[in-house]
């Protein structure tokens, strides 16, 4: 008999999906009830999650043939069936997403899931296509979770009202469907060469191609990495991000932070199976992703550095995180690896609540206030010039519990996001640049001294940016104090906290994301695992 934990890593998709189909099927009238389903569901994702986290490691018994868990669907064993694949770094990022959508959920409960039509099924559907990215052995499943995340995201980039996020919405849409597009045709060119789509079958076969067929393997590997470029948010290919992401709602904004580490991991994922066939063509090998990432940290440290609007500002901030990730995963030699991955679960978390943040410290700001500090910085003003008359007016004023949280948050976000201590941001950096300068001799010497120059400067510039719109934002005396409520000061608190956890105990984190950087190019243990060996034949 089948032991019942077999079917665990199959809950992280079929709980959203079932959740979404029934609140689809529900009454808007029924109200609590679809909260309360919406609620059991990411919860239970939670819960399976974790499960996995430590099932990857070891610390759970699972009935697994070998070191990476395998999920037959239907019974049909790979390269044939569907399989579902669990490593530490698949376990990884499905925690990430559970932890981030639990905590955007319960903030879009205060009013936001209310201003717009499906938000819950949407959010539902879009938790089924994160998770099931992260799971699939099959490069046309891939395809299908891609678009299932890609659907729902769509709906939630357009959730609420106003013509800036139309326009910025429909932007991100038609990118993106011409990212699906270039997806598609790359998987046929693929299928058609080598006769296989399942992912570790795949380097097997691409070995076996002739001459001419690598040329035309490499046609189709660039069109395949376009595809996760452009989800990657890396340049030229996110020009359609600030817009969209600084428009979007703040809980989908705090989804979204993740969204960007869907097309890493995929590249990261595929460059390490790829380079087991020995044939890794751009940008799944070489030096070509680590300048695509550096350039994508230029690129987004400008944008942070010229943003006028903390909305803008976050969205910017992630392009540079995926562009550090880009540059970590592109280095030479697979030091940066396990820092890195530290680095994105710290990224992700300080992203996302940075992203709720935002709308509660605006709140009650009036739309003219940054429009007159920037006026007021162009002509060499300084704020409240025009009322010199009573220097001492506002002197000694008491700050209510709501600023004070809301100033406290944004501190530490700042500290989280530009790697300042005491956070876990300073760690992933920190650990960063150490595994950077430990690479040398292996690696070339411009390559670290460019990688820690872009570090050092693009954490520099989202501290004068933030400090800069963080002032205007909260000396801002004219306004009332915002009302919040529990369930939009707790998730953006307990976001912080996690972080604050991963950098007083980063032993225990850096331990696991080392031990998932080693088992992520084991991409032997990986094959192997998917596809056993034939048994030898025997003798007569």
């Amino acid at each position: 008999m089948t032991h019942w934990l077999h079917h665990l890593p199959i809950l992280p998709i079929l709980t959203p999906m079932l959740a979404g189909a029934l609140l689809l099927l529900s009454s808007d009238s029924r109200h609590g009830p679809r909260i309360a389903l919406s609620f059991v569901s990411v919860l239970l994702q939670c819960a399976a999650a974790f499960a996995l986290l430590a099932a990857a490691d070891g610390r759970l018994t699972m009935p697994w043939p070998g070191a990476v868990g395998i999920y037959a669907l239907g019974g049909w064993a790979a390269p044939f069936g569907i399989v579902l694949v669990v490593d530490r770094l698949a376990a990884v990022m499905l925690a990430l997403t559970a932890t981030l959508g639990l905590a955007a959920l319960v903030y879009s409960v205060a009013r936001w899931e209310k201003a717009g039509v499906h938000f819950l099924p949407l959010f539902q559907f879009l938790l089924m296509g994160l998770n099931g990215t992260f799971l699939t052995g099959d490069l046309f499943n891939l395809f299908v979770f891609f678009e299932v995340m890609l659907a729902a995201s769509y709906g939630l980039v357009l959730h609420g009202s106003g013509g800036s996020r139309v326009r910025a919405g429909l932007h991100y849409i038609v990118v993106n469907l011409l990212a699906s597009l270039f997806f598609l045709i790359a998987a046929a060119l693929v299928y058609g060469l080598t006769g296989t789509l399942n992912l570790a079958e795949l380097p097997l076969r691409v070995a076996a191609l002739d001459a001419s067929d690598h040329q035309l393997f490499h046609v189709a590997a660039a069109i395949l990495g376009v595809a996760f470029l452009v989800k990657a948010g890396a340049w030229p290919l996110n020009f359609w991000l600030p817009a969209a992401y600084g428009n979007a709602a703040p809980p989908v904004g705090a989804i979204f932070a993740i969204l960007t580490k869907v097309g890493v991991y995929v590249l990261l994922r595929l460059g390490v199976l790829l380079q087991e066939s020995g044939v890794a063509p751009a940008p799944f090998g070489g030096t070509w992703l680590f300048y695509c990432g550096l350039v994508t940290m230029a690129v987004g440290t400008m944008g942070v550095l010229s943003a006028q609007r903390l909305d803008h500002l976050a969205a910017f901030l992630v392009i540079v995180s995926s562009g550090t990730l880009l540059t970590s995963f592109g280095f030479t030699g697979t030091l940066l690896t396990g820092p890195a991955i530290y680095y994105l679960i710290s990224s992700v978390l300080g992203g996302g609540a940075f992203f709720m943040l935002i709308e509660m410290a605006e709140r009650n700001r009036k739309q003219s206030a940054d429009m007159l500090a920037i006026s007021q910085e162009a002509f060499g003003m300084e704020a409240g010039q025009h009322d010199s008359e009573h220097p001492d007016e506002m002197a000694g004023v008491a700050i209510p519990a709501a600023m004070a949280f809301l100033g406290l948050a944004f501190v530490a976000c700042v500290l989280l996001l530009t790697g300042l201590p005491p956070l876990s941001g300073f760690v992933g950096k920190f650990a960063l640049l150490g595994a950077s300068l430990a690479s040398l001799p292996n690696a070339p010497l411009p390559h670290v001294g460019l990688f820690i120059v872009a570090l050092l400067l693009s954490g520099m510039a989202g501290l004068i940016a933030l400090s800069r719109l963080g002032i205007r934002v909260f000396w801002d005396m004219e306004r009332e104090p915002p009302r919040l409520q529990w369930l939009e000061a707790g998730p953006v608190a307990a976001l912080l906290l996690i972080c604050q956890w991963m950098a007083l105990a980063p032993e225990t984190t850096l331990a696991y994301c080392s031990a998932a950087s080693n088992s992520l190019y084991d991409a032997g243990a990986y094959i192997r695992s998917v596809i056993p060996p034939a048994p030898a034949a025997l003798a007569p």
